[in-house]
């Protein structure tokens, strides 16, 4: 193994110095080697040309959100005293005591130059090819930034295009809901871990922002991370807000609000409507643009006795000055021009048919009507409106008809539109999925945005007569700008949108771009001869049966368990260890015997901290197909994956035959996509008689999710994981419910038995009894012989999970065991995960660093990519499957070939069926193929340019 910065070196190496080795080196290495690299010094190492331009800024952003940074050595942490230390841990941030204190995050306060700026307004098309979110809109100026809505996805978005995230000043919301803020609580933490003491931004939106700032500070560490501005009436008021509330008022923009609130004409809620539900309120905001100066003369200034200087500007500014020859005072309309009104754009975002009314009636809007009755002498025109609301509702007659009443304005249509379906968002993830469905559909299949689906708005096209003419309109598309400034260039620009790709233009460029790729053939081969092959690759290294352990001592390390396990006298059995290397040797029962109808495993996000270009923060869907499904971690952009994937209708469809949400731990890089998943399961399950979805996760989770239901019906019912340990749901399943499995809890990270296990317990509610009881039931209609939570080492309440399914009979009578299906979470090598995952046939384990980053993974709890191997080794699991990579390897990461004898690589929406496991180890070849060109710079360089 690579030599290590020693302790004190490492602790006075910059922070970006010791998190990863100089671009540099990289540049002159490929990422595959069927041999150990040579050595690397770290003192090389430290002297690369651009450290600080490489991780000075960009090092954090792939730290776990809210971690503590690895200045120094933490304490607790193993050293190893010589050993490999391949089990040692950072005891202080396993106990969330990682004692970073509080920082005062720097909130930006650009001035802006009200003389000569650029300006425009943008489409950020988030959601526009799944649907599963709101699109945002960038309002910029060259000093000040400001961002309307901030879906799942907007980071993805604007680091594959270079906007950079660090520029803004200000988000504002139209509503305060999962669709419009999902990807707010990743923004916030991608902000604050920039620069020495992070950023913050300014969050404005109506009253309703208080429930979700109340529900991200459950999980954000840091309340200076949370500037959050509610406005206008609370929304418990009796009565609509006429008058626009005015949240921004400087020398280039002036921002107002102006609520719109649903009115529902019927028996169950009063058309004023005053208890609706928190997430109804929507705002329109207007943007106003100050006013142009006229053009200055330098000939009057002159006459009025000013030399030319800085009160030239002072008058340009709007300022009055002293004249320099004469007794008088100068104003800016002696010299200047007639001025020209600022360009308007409003922001309407109607969600529903209800809010039309009420929207159509605002007051506030009147001034910008042309032709109106209600019209005042302070009538402005407005050049550009963006309507954010779908297309089922800025379709009707009536709203078109009230979009006409703006005269000649542009209307860009940014809602939710069939049709805009086709094309990918996120073209370099799409790029990547294409080619590696080229170079094997079975493990790739292609992703659901391909096709375009039928138009199936019926109630649209009944709202539609003939003979009506809809107001002239553009389709948004990403990244179409309005020109605001400079005057001169007012209007629409098309030159930044991305242009469209089709699948077959992306395999024409893979095979120019690698002629010898041309093997799918070679690889359906595989599949072919699946059904013949009786052995799967012999695994490489020793295979021990490992024996369970109280708990990681800081100085022991999982080789030397291995080593004395090996020459005591239980393990000197030669027959014993022939028939353990045997069984590792042959296709488990469950795999020989599959249909393709038993379980895939899908994996919508395969990256750590933040999503990145390529690869979606982590989330996982077990596809037990007819039993129903269920997802494995659900960080934010779970739901676009899931549409991407399987398409739109088909994505709505899993959702609502999810039978379980199981969350590892509290990180937003795992979460923070439950509440959009289950917001809309809610709605498509509205008229449908079903019961409450089981969301099993750390206890901290519930705080979240509580607080966030005040916002929308989530409809889900929750259970700790604590709960579900091995012995708490053994006892469940078999009907021997004991008052220390079921009605205690135990307050400990710890993993039970221990030395360091806390005691701590309370007695259960009648909503952990209920919510058990519906486990029970969920199991048995999932095929599912046991669902387990095991207890890791990464932070407080962090877990694994074993899925075991019910054995099943041959059409000969014969017993077939069940498959199953381990997933690590995030952790470090732990003899706990070890035990859990004996005889796996599937195990998940999180490869967050390559082995040469060894000191930085015990550092901040994760496995390398050799130990998460050694796992599955040690525990004789069938096939280990890698995810969870650092966002430093953005395509694939870094391996020795000579460990991956029975591992794969895991890649975003690579789905894995149950009978294709046999064939798993052998696309690595091919893959390695694909990938030979790929550098490990590359996404931290574009992650450094898109954020700072």
């Amino acid at each position: 193994m690579p030599p290590q910065v020693p302790s004190p070196l490492r602790r006075l190496l910059p922070l970006s110095q010791t998190l990863a080795p100089a671009p540099l080196l990289y540049l002159s290495r490929r990422l595959f080697s069927s041999t150990v690299s040579a050595p690397r010094s770290p003192f090389i190492r430290a002297a690369g040309l651009r450290p600080l331009a490489y991780r000075g800024q960009s090092s954090r952003h792939h730290l776990r959100r809210g971690s503590s940074t690895a200045r120094k050595e933490p304490e607790g942490m193993a050293s190893g005293g010589g050993k490999d230390a391949g089990v040692a841990f950072n005891k202080t941030r396993a106990e969330g005591k990682d004692g970073r204190k509080d920082r005062s995050m720097e909130l930006k306060n650009r001035r802006a130059n009200p003389i000569s700026t650029t300006s425009y307004v943008q489409i950020l098309g988030t959601g526009m090819d799944t649907q599963d979110t709101a699109p945002s809109i960038l309002l910029f100026f060259d000093k000040q930034r400001f961002i309307f809505n901030a879906g799942e996805g907007l980071q993805r978005f604007c680091t594959e295009h270079k906007i950079k995230l660090s520029k803004i000043d200000h988000i504002f919301f139209t509503r305060v809901c999962s669709e419009t803020a999902g990807g707010l609580p990743g923004l916030v933490l991608t902000l604050a871990g920039m620069g020495d003491e992070g950023m913050s931004v300014n969050i404005w939106g109506p009253s309703d922002l208080d429930f979700l700032a109340s529900a991200m500070k459950s999980f954000i560490p840091n309340r200076a991370m949370l500037h959050t501005h509610s406005f206008g009436v609370e929304h418990s008021a009796s009565s609509q807000s006429t008058d626009a509330t005015v949240i921004i008022d400087d020398e280039v923009v002036r921002i107002s609000a102006i609520f719109v609130k649903p009115r529902y004409d019927n028996e169950a809620r009063s058309s004023t409507d005053i208890n609706s539900k928190p997430g109804d309120t929507a705002i329109v905001y207007s943007c106003e643009l100050a006013e142009i100066k006229g053009k200055f003369d330098p000939a009057k200034a002159a006459a009025l006795g000013l030399k030319p200087g800085p009160k030239y500007r002072e008058l340009q500014l709007g300022n009055s000055v002293q004249s320099d020859k004469i007794d008088t005072m100068v104003h800016p309309s002696d010299v200047l021009g007639p001025s020209i009104p600022g360009p308007i754009v409003l922001l309407v975002d109607c969600p529903t048919e209800y809010h039309m009314c009420e929207l159509f009636l605002l007051q506030s809007l009147c001034c910008f009507y042309e032709d109106s009755s209600c019209q005042t002498e302070n009538a402005k025109k407005v050049n550009c409106i963006i309507h954010l609301g779908p297309s089922s509702v800025t379709n009707t007659v009536d709203y078109q008809n009230w979009m006409k009443s703006f005269g000649t304005t542009q209307h860009i249509m940014a809602g939710h539109e069939n049709k805009n379906m086709e094309i990918p968002i996120l073209k370099g993830s799409a790029r990547i999925s294409s080619r590696l469905n080229f170079l094997c559909p079975q493990l790739f299949p292609s992703s659901g945005f391909w096709p375009v689906e039928p138009a199936n708005d019926i109630a649209l096209e009944k709202n539609k007569s003939t003979s009506f003419q809809t107001c002239e309109s553009v389709t948004a598309a990403n990244l179409l700008k309005f020109q605001l400034r400079p005057y001169a260039q007012l209007g629409l620009d098309r030159a930044s949108i991305p242009s469209l790709c089709s699948y077959g233009d992306i395999v024409d460029e893979l095979i120019s771009e690698i002629p010898e790729i041309k093997v799918p053939e070679q690889i359906s081969k595989f599949w072919t001869n699946c059904v013949d092959q009786k052995s799967a690759p012999p695994s490489a290294g020793k295979d021990v049966l490992m024996v369970e352990e109280p708990w990681i001592n800081k100085d022991s390390c999982l080789a030397d368990v291995l080593d004395e396990q090996m020459n005591s006298a239980n393990f000197q059995d030669d027959s014993r260890l022939r028939k353990r290397q045997k069984c590792n040797s042959e296709i488990p029962c469950c795999v020989e015997n599959a249909t393709r109808q038993d379980m895939e495993i899908t994996f919508l996000g395969t990256g750590s901290s933040q999503p990145s270009k390529y690869r979606n923060v982590s989330s996982i869907y077990i596809n037990m197909f007819a039993q129903g499904g269920m997802l494995l971690d659900c960080g934010e952009g779970t739901l676009g994956q899931l549409k991407r994937r399987f398409g739109v209708s088909g994505a709505d469809e899993i959702v609502k035959n999810l039978r379980c949400i199981w969350i590892s731990h509290i990180h937003a890089d795992h979460h923070t996509g439950v509440a959009r998943v289950l917001a809309l399961r809610s709605k498509l399950l509205n008229s449908v008689p079903h019961k409450p979805l089981l969301v099993i996760g750390p206890g901290q989770l519930l705080r979240f999710l509580n607080a966030y239901s005040t916002l929308e019906d989530l409809d889900m019912q929750f259970l700790d994981c604590r709960r579900t340990l091995k012995a708490s749901v053994e006892d469940l399943l078999s009907d021997n419910v004991t008052e220390s499995a079921t009605t205690q809890i135990e307050n400990t990270m710890f993993v039970p038995g221990s030395r360091m296990e806390n005691y701590n317990k309370k007695p259960a509610s009648q909503r952990d009894t209920t919510a058990l009881a519906n486990l029970k039931e969920i199991l048995d209609k999932s095929g599912l012989e046991i669902l387990y939570s095991v207890p890791v080492v990464h932070c407080p309440q962090a877990f694994g999970v074993v899925l075991r399914a019910k054995e099943k009979v041959s059409s000969a009578g014969k017993a077939i065991p069940g498959w199953k299906v381990v997933y690590s979470g995030d952790t470090r090598p732990c003899p706990a995960l070890v035990d859990a995952s004996r005889d796996a046939t599937v195990l998940i384990h999180e490869a967050t660093f390559e082995d040469s980053m060894k000191d930085e993974a015990i550092a901040r709890n994760h496995s390398t990519t050799k130990e998460a191997i050694g796992v599955g080794t040690s525990a004789g699991a069938y096939r280990i499957i890698l995810t969870h990579f650092s966002q430093r390897y953005p395509k694939i990461p870094v391996f020795d070939e000579d460990d991956m004898q029975k591992t794969c690589i895991a890649f975003d929406l690579m789905s894995v069926n149950l009978a294709d496991l046999p064939v798993l180890p052998k696309v690595l070849p091919h893959l390695k193929l694909l990938f030979k060109d790929e550098m490990v710079v590359e996404e931290s360089d574009e992650v450094l340019e898109a954020v700072v």
